[in-house]
C-alpha cells in the first residue's frame, strides 16, 4: 500500500506542472499572439518613417530630412548618397543594385536597414543605421524579467504553497511524537499520541500513524511492565515484613535462654535484620510515591520551621562524623505541599551529607530563593566537603539502589535508596532536585519548590545569578 503523503504529495506535483505549464502558455501567446507578428511590426515601423524621411526632403532638402532623422542616410536611385543626419557615418555609395524590399545589409562596416522610400519618382532609398531603436537596448537580466513574469511569480507561489502544505503533513505528527516521547522519557507512563478510526481498528494506514500505532503500543508494554514491577517490589515487600517479624520474637527469645558468649552474634543478627526492615521500609515509601501523580492533601508549610526541626537531630548525629552542621536562612519561604514527606526528604538530604563530608568539616543547610521563567521558588541547598561525583553520575544518583564506587561505597551505609525517595517526594511537590559539584570540593544538592506566595521579583535572584554557579 502506497503511503497517503507520497499520493499528496504526487498530487501536488502534477496540479503545479499543469498550471505552470498552462499559464506558460497563455503568457506566450499574449507575448507572440502569431508567427511573425514581431518582423511584421517592424517592417511597419520602418516604412514610416522612410515615408517621413522622403517628405521631409522633398519639401525641405537635407536640411529637413536631418531634422526629421538623427541615424539615417537617404539614397538616389543610383545608389550615390543624397543626405545623412548628424549621428550617420558617411557611406558614400551603395552600389548599382538596389532593393525593392526591405532587407537588411552591411555596408562599410555598419549594419543598416534598406527601405525603399515612398517619393513622387520612386528614386529613393531610406537607409536606417542599426540598432532600429532610438535608446540603447534594455540588459538582458531586464529581457529575463519582462518574459518571466507572471510565469515565475506564478510556479514560486505555487511551489511556495505546495511546500508549505506538505511540510505540514509532514511535521505537525511528527511534532506530536517527539513531544510525547520526551513526557514518556520524563516519567509520564500514561501519555499516548492521537491516532486515527482505521489505526486503532487495525487497519492498514499511512506511515506516520503506523509510527503513531506502534508508539502508542510501546507506551502500553512500558506501562505495564512498570506497574507490574511496581506491585511485585510492593507486595515482596509487604511479604517481607511478616518474616522479619517473627525473627525478631524469635530472635529476643533464643538470647534469653542461650549462652552469654552467644551475644555478639546476636547483636549482629539484629543489626543486619534491623537494616533489611529499614530497607523494605524505604521500598515501600518509593513504590507508594510511586503509585501517585500528585499529594491528594495539600497544607502551607512553613520551610523555615522545617529546617529548624531537622537541625537538633543533624547536629546530633553530625558529632559522631566529627562534623558540623550550619543552617543559613536567607528570607522566610512557605510552599503546599505534605509536611512529613518534604521533612522526610530534607532530611534524607542532610544526613547523607553528614555520613560523607570529610571529618571535622561543615555541612551548610541554606535556604534561599529564586527566580526563573516568570516564576518563584524556593532553593534548599545542602553542601558537604566529600569527595564528590564524576561528573557522569551526576544524574544516576537519584535512581534506586545506585551507589557509587570506591567514593561512596555500601560500607559507609545506605542501600542507594535514599536519594530516590528524595527525588519522588520533590516531583509530587512539582519540584525538582539536582546535584552539582562545588567548585571548592564536596557535592550540592539543590532542591527547588514552588512557593506558595509568589514574592518581589526584586528580592529574588534569576536563575543566572544563583548560587548553582558557587557551587
Amino acid at each position: 500500500m502506497r503511503s497517503l503523503y507520497i499520493k499528496i504529495f504526487g498530487i501536488f506535483w502534477l496540479a503545479q506542472s499543469l498550471i505552470f505549464l498552462i499559464s506558460t502558455g497563455l503568457i506566450i501567446r499574449q507575448h507572440f499572439p502569431r508567427e511573425g507578428v514581431a518582423f511584421e511590426a517592424l517592417d511597419a515601423h520602418l516604412l514610416h518613417d522612410a515615408s517621413d524621411a522622403a517628405a521631409a526632403y522633398q519639401q525641405g532638402g537635407c536640411a529637413a530630412f536631418a531634422k526629421v532623422e538623427d541615424r539615417a542616410l537617404l539614397f538616389n536611385a543610383a545608389g550615390d548618397e543624397l543626405c545623412r543626419s548628424a549621428a550617420a557615418p558617411e557611406i558614400g555609395s551603395l552600389g548599382s543594385v538596389l532593393p525593392n524590399h526591405i532587407q537588411s545589409k552591411t555596408v562599410a562596416g555598419h549594419l543598416m536597414w534598406l527601405v525603399p522610400a515612398a517619393s513622387l519618382h520612386d528614386e529613393l532609398i531610406y537607409a536606417w543605421l542599426q540598432p532600429p531603436f532610438r535608446r540603447q537596448p534594455p540588459p538582458a537580466w531586464a529581457q529575463i524579467l519582462r518574459f518571466a513574469n507572471p510565469q515565475v511569480p506564478v510556479a514560486l507561489a505555487i511551489g511556495g504553497l505546495t511546500t508549505f502544505v506538505l511540510t505540514l503533513l509532514f511535521t505537525r505528527p511528527l511534532v506530536r511524537l517527539r513531544a510525547a516521547a520526551r513526557s514518556l522519557a520524563g516519567g509520564n507512563l500514561k501519555v499516548r499520541v492521537e491516532e486515527s478510526e482505521r489505526s486503532r481498528a487495525g487497519k492498514p494506514v499511512d506511515d506516520f500513524q503506523g509510527l503513531v500505532h506502534d508508539f502508542n503500543h510501546m507506551a502500553d508494554r512500558l506501562e505495564s511492565l512498570v506497574n507490574a514491577q511496581k506491585l511485585l517490589l510492593r507486595d515482596v515487600s509487604h511479604e517481607l515484613r511478616s518474616p522479619l517479624a517473627r525473627l525478631s520474637v524469635s530472635l529476643e527469645l533464643v538470647r534469653e535462654s542461650a549462652d552469654p558468649a552467644f551475644e555478639k552474634h546476636f547483636s549482629r543478627i539484629e543489626r543486619e535484620t534491623g537494616k533489611l526492615n529499614s530497607l523494605i521500609g524505604q521500598l515501600l515509601t518509593i513504590s507508594a510515591l510511586d503509585m501517585h501523580d500528585r499529594i491528594s492533601s495539600l497544607d502551607r508549610i512553613s520551610l523555615n520551621e522545617l529546617c529548624d526541626s531537622i537541625m537538633p537531630d543533624a547536629t546530633f548525629e553530625a558529632q559522631h562524623r566529627p562534623c558540623t552542621v550550619k543552617l543559613v536562612e536567607e528570607g522566610e519561604f512557605e510552599v503546599q505541599g505534605n509536611a512529613a514527606l518534604l521533612h522526610r526528604a530534607v532530611e534524607n538530604v542532610v544526613r547523607n551529607a553528614i555520613r560523607y563530608t570529610e571529618p571535622d568539616t561543615q555541612v551548610t543547610l541554606r535556604l534561599t530563593g529564586i527566580r526563573h521563567d516568570e516564576k518563584s521558588f524556593a532553593l534548599i541547598e545542602v553542601e558537604d566537603c566529600g569527595p564528590g561525583i564524576p561528573e557522569a553520575e551526576l544524574a544516576n544518583i537519584f535512581q534506586p539502589f545506585y551507589r557509587l564506587d570506591p567514593a561512596r561505597s555500601s560500607s559507609t551505609g545506605g542501600f542507594g535508596v535514599g536519594l530516590a525517595i528524595v527525588e519522588r517526594a520533590i516531583r509530587l511537590h512539582a519540584g525538582s532536585v539536582c546535584a552539582v559539584n562545588r567548585k571548592a570540593g564536596g557535592t550540592c544538592i539543590r532542591i527547588e519548590l514552588p512557593i506558595a506566595m509568589e514574592s518581589p521579583a526584586a528580592d529574588l535572584p534569576s536563575l543566572h545569578g544563583s548560587r548553582s554557579g558557587e557551587s
